[in-house]
């Protein structure tokens, strides 16, 4: 029985066990993933900034409203193919490797977004034109299925256990600083070339910077190396195939690695993840739900609805979201180090609360005339956009383990992104159109700061501890050999109070008093 009991209790950790990281690697594999998804929403913001133009470009109608809302239904079907993008790029990048996909997802998003500066007009090409327009949506939304699921499982698998929140944060740094670059120069633009400018010609110009943003992101990622947990699976999973060590297989190992191949391919994986992790699943689309829609509702709804239904200034709208992404910029580290000391649940738990409490104060705000008090009302919606932002890159991987992270993550991702965050834009001004009332912005943030604290209470703390199916990650081999020492004392520890308790059932350990 002893024995048993011994068998069974936490197990010490060989320095073999505990992976240092490579700084100078590191930085680069941060720097490469948010180039990337600074690229995806230099787009998003381009698009946001000019969806009135391009509803006058590509959707002629007699009524302006009906203008946005077909812009914005071909900025939503982008993502409703995100999804397909994720079930595709997803298990593949559990197969092949996290750094291939991440190249090819962003080729396909510089190619398309660079095409958009090229298609036809309305006025010369006729339906051709938005049909143009709509497939170049789709091609961005499949790469992106594929784009952010994967740049947060490359960081989080190559940080230290103890940083992954900080360096997580510049994923999502990248995300704002490509928004505010997008947008900031939509707006530049706007002045400088004035609104028929901008609808004549000046709308193809920021669609065209995405190629050269796509050659410097391409030429990053191909210089990358493969994540130290990816290498270990991939190691641990031959160990694993029957007859990989003698070289010889038996008929009874050949059905054997049969099955293993089954588990291991796209459909198995998927299957695994909706049997065994629904859970997790269900987590990461609640946590995704609360940061998405409030992240498309600030970057991308409210521009428009400042705008066409407050009848704000157009520069004065742009500038207030320009200022509110920078100070989410500003703070976005701040917060990802935050989740670092206490926890990435009390962040999402407290952001989602406050979301609920202020969504309806803040919209008030922005709705108030001059710009003093609407720009306080952004102020507020980016600092509750920022607990989100700041913790969600270093959560949302940990859910899953390593074998099915990427593809675990891809699904539950694009999924709660396709049906309720990329579909924000959508809905509120469809809502709006048919309500009438300007207050529907606040009541949607409000819903999905319900869901965000529903999801929250349910999420196991992860901050300060290993990926799931992950050995230690420390940042220096001194620390590595503290962690060790430290795991077997702890081991020997509870090896000698199974001991005492066996040898003397009825003494109790101090500890325990």
């Amino acid at each position: 029985m002893l024995r048993t009991l011994l068998r069974r209790r936490k197990k010490s950790l060989n320095i073999e066990d505990v992976t240092v990281t490579d700084r100078p690697q590191v930085r680069r594999a941060v720097l490469a993933a948010a180039l990337g998804n600074m690229m995806e929403w230099f787009d998003f913001g381009v698009y946001a900034y000019m969806a009135v133009t391009l509803g006058r470009v590509f959707f002629p109608s007699t009524s302006p409203g009906a203008q946005v809302v077909s812009a914005f239904a071909t900025f939503a079907a982008a993502f409703l193919v995100r999804p397909l993008g994720g079930l595709v790029f997803g298990p593949l990048g559990d197969r092949i490797g996290r750094q291939r996909v991440l190249a090819a997802t962003m080729i396909m998003m510089a190619v398309s977004t660079f095409a958009v500066g090229f298609l036809p007009v309305y006025a010369t090409a006729g339906f051709v034109a938005p049909v143009l327009l709509l497939i170049c949506r789709l091609v961005q939304g499949f790469s992106t299925g594929g784009e952010y699921a994967g740049a947060t499982t490359y960081i989080a698998e190559y940080a230290p256990d103890t940083r992954r929140g900080f360096l997580g944060s510049w994923l999502d740094f990248g995300t704002f600083v490509g928004y505010a670059l997008g947008s900031g120069l939509v707006t530049v633009l706007t002045a400088v070339l004035g609104t028929d400018g901008m609808t004549d010609w000046g709308w193809r110009l920021p669609f065209l910077v995405a190629g050269p943003l796509g050659l410097i992101g391409l030429y990053m990622r191909m210089r990358l190396e493969e994540t130290p947990a990816f290498r270990a699976e991939t190691e641990a999973a031959r160990a694993r195939t029957p007859g990989a060590a003698s070289g010889t297989t038996s008929e009874e190992e050949k059905v054997e690695e049969d099955i293993e191949q089954a588990r291991q391919s796209g459909h198995g994986r998927l299957k695994e993840i909706f049997t065994r992790h629904w859970e997790a699943v269900l987590i990461c689309m609640g946590l995704v739900v609360v940061y998405n829609v409030t992240s498309y509702m600030v970057t991308s709804y409210l521009p428009t609805y400042m705008t066409e239904t407050l009848k704000k200034d157009a520069t004065t709208a742009q500038l207030l979201i320009l200022g509110t992404m920078v100070l989410v910029a500003l703070t976005i580290t701040v917060v990802g180090r935050s989740s670092d000391l206490w926890g990435r649940r009390p962040m999402f738990m407290a952001g989602s609360a406050a979301l609920i409490a202020l969504a309806y104060p803040s919209m008030l705000l922005v709705r108030a005339g001059g710009a003093l008090l609407p720009a306080f009302g952004c102020l507020i919606l980016g600092l509750l956009l920022v607990c989100f932002a700041g913790t969600a890159a270093a959560t949302l991987p940990a859910l899953f383990p390593t074998r099915l992270r990427y593809g675990a993550l891809s699904v539950s991702y694009n999924i709660s992104v396709s049906l309720f965050g990329g579909t924000t834009p959508l809905a509120v001004s469809a809502l709006l159109e048919t309500t009438r009332d300007a207050m529907i912005p606040a009541y949607y943030l409000m819903a999905a700061g319900v869901i965000g604290l529903v999801s929250a209470f349910f999420l196991h703390e992860t901050a300060g501890r290993p990926l799931r199916g992950s050995g230690p990650m420390v940042e220096s081999a001194e620390e590595a050999r503290v962690l060790v020492a430290g795991s077997r004392t702890e081991a020997g520890r509870r090896a000698r109070d199974i001991w005492v308790r066996l040898r003397h059932p009825g003494h109790r350990h101090h500890e325990d008093r």
